[in-house]
């Protein structure tokens, strides 16, 4: 017989052994990522389990064991078959309203499950899945930390208001053409919304924010970020945006991408003496003249530029030009230097 066939607890029993996980620990925490399981049925479920892991079966239900397990703080269906009736019963076990992460990234939902009973979720994830609208949003949670809800058809930001405790959201590659509904994110420190269809930046006034990722979207300028002062990474690549601007006041900034736009020149960055990483590559940059002082400020900071595919990247001795201006690179595009 060949190994994880047959009895009934033999597949746990495999996925325990192949993690090296004690006994006790395997009680607690059951992983069965990629076994291929269409079902559950020959495996055991312990009691005691505070996280299970089901990423990458081929689960089109959940079995109604889990509704019994009063102690499971984590649970993962990333990557299985479930639809909207499938999931539906694991939102109406009060056992297990003790939940503070659930993962149903990568199914067939067409809608926001009702997850008003998990009074203490901190992690909510339904990326990858068919959602058209973010309708159902209301009753998560306003406890959530972390909300994911990429990769779906979502046209409009809405239902977000309650959600005080905020720290990451993640809404890249839907159908967003606005930013709206952040006023009250005040605990919000990464906002992802690359590959949407936004045409203008609006934080809504969040001051706080650390990470912001607009990437591949239909940009024209980058006005609307100067008075995020806590800024760390910008991501705003492949966009038209032609004129850099509002930076000069963004004095925590390490990472900057702007590559894949229409920039001519580079230009109020200056003061920035944190940045360390700079993508300027795919832009319109003429010649190196005039960058030293251009980027003065992180002079001795800067270990990463991207500059290809821009006019100067012509320039004889090219990156030994760069090297000689910034003594501390370590990257000059796709070249890693010594």
């Amino acid at each position: 017989m060949a190994s994880g066939e047959g009895t009934g607890d033999s597949k746990a029993a495999a996925a325990v052994r192949e993690s090296g996980m004690g006994v006790q620990e395997a009680e607690l925490c059951l992983d069965l990522t990629s076994c291929q399981l269409h079902d559950l049925s020959e495996v055991e479920i312990p009691p005691t389990l505070e996280e299970l892991d089901l990423t990458a079966n081929r689960l089109a239900a959940v079995d109604p064991r889990i509704g019994h397990l009063p102690r499971l703080r984590k649970i993962s269906f990333r990557q299985n078959l479930l639809d909207d009736d499938a999931v539906a019963p694991l939102f109406t076990w009060d056992a297990i309203a003790g939940l503070q992460e659930i993962v149903l990234r990568d199914n067939k939902l067409t809608k926001i499950p009702d997850a008003s009973i998990f009074k203490g979720l901190l992690v909510f994830d339904v990326s990858f899945n068919e959602l058209s609208s973010l309708n159902g949003l209301s009753k998560v949670s306003s406890t959530v930390k972390e909300l994911y809800v990429s990769k779906n058809e979502v046209p409009k930001m809405e239902e977000l208001e309650h959600f005080h405790a905020l720290e990451m959201l993640e809404l890249g590659s839907n159908r967003l053409r606005v930013m709206e509904n952040l006023e009250n994110l005040t605990n919000l420190q990464e906002l992802w919304l690359g590959r949407n269809r936004i045409r203008t930046i609006n934080l809504c006034g969040l001051k706080s924010i650390k990470k912001i990722s607009l990437q591949s979207n239909r940009l024209t300028s980058m006005n609307g970020l100067q008075e995020c002062v806590a800024l760390e990474e910008l991501y705003l690549s492949h966009n038209g945006i032609q004129k850099m601007e509002g930076l000069s006041m963004l004095q925590n900034l390490r990472v900057l991408d702007v590559s894949s736009n229409k920039l001519t020149a580079i230009e109020d960055i200056e003061p920035l003496t944190r940045l360390e990483d700079l993508w300027l590559n795919d832009n319109q940059i003429p010649s190196l003249s005039g960058i030293e002082s251009a980027l003065s400020g992180s002079r001795e900071k800067l270990t990463t530029i991207y500059l290809e595919r821009n006019p100067c990247a012509k320039t004889p001795n090219y990156s030994s030009t760069l090297k000689e201006i910034f003594p501390n690179l370590e990257q000059i595009d796709s070249d890693m230097l010594a």
